[in-house]
């Protein structure tokens, strides 16, 4: 499978650019998660809040990732209630092991691919899934973004590989 080269960045924290940055991704993982919840279930379908960080991690770094993976639920959660507060830590382990994935999967291959993303995606929903279940002490529940995120899951790999594609010379 080719690998398209991108512009990548690996901002920190003494970068202005950083926090710019990360309030852009959690605003669109504000926005994305209550436009998905207009649809019965559509978090859950849909994984929205997850979008975002793949791509900031992916594009600015493990930095700019790791931000956007703990203020998008934390602050979802303060504002709409969503993700329940039972659900709050899942989220917060989830989102920080994707930002680390996608920063390491960029940094290693300096491109993006269908097959990465692909491996970066489900790097984390399995990792993250065998923390949820030690976590809720129920499998069934564990396997959740398995079970019903199918779509979300493809909406990360396919549509955060246009949205990087489309963002590759910036």
């Amino acid at each position: 499978m080719n690998t398209l080269s991108i512009k990548t960045y690996s901002l920190g924290y003494a970068d202005w650019k950083s926090y710019l940055f990360t309030c852009l991704f959690v605003i669109g993982n504000l926005i994305l998660p209550q436009l998905c919840h207009l649809m019965p279930q559509g978090g859950m379908i849909w994984l929205p809040i997850y979008f975002f960080t793949l791509i900031a991690a992916y594009k600015y770094g493990w930095y700019v990732g790791l931000l956007t993976a703990i203020a998008s639920p934390l602050l979802n959660h303060w504002l709409f209630g969503m993700p329940a507060t039972e659900m709050l830590p899942v989220l917060l382990i989830k989102s920080s092991l994707l930002a680390t994935f996608a920063a390491i999967a960029s940094k290693k291959t300096k491109g993006i691919s269908l097959l990465v993303l692909t491996a970066v995606v489900f790097s984390y929903q399995i990792v993250g899934t065998l923390i949820e279940w030690a976590i809720v002490k129920d499998f069934h529940i564990a396997l959740q973004d398995f079970r019903l995120g199918i779509p979300g899951i493809l909406f990360q790999i396919i549509g955060g590989y246009f949205f990087l594609r489309l963002t590759a010379k910036y």
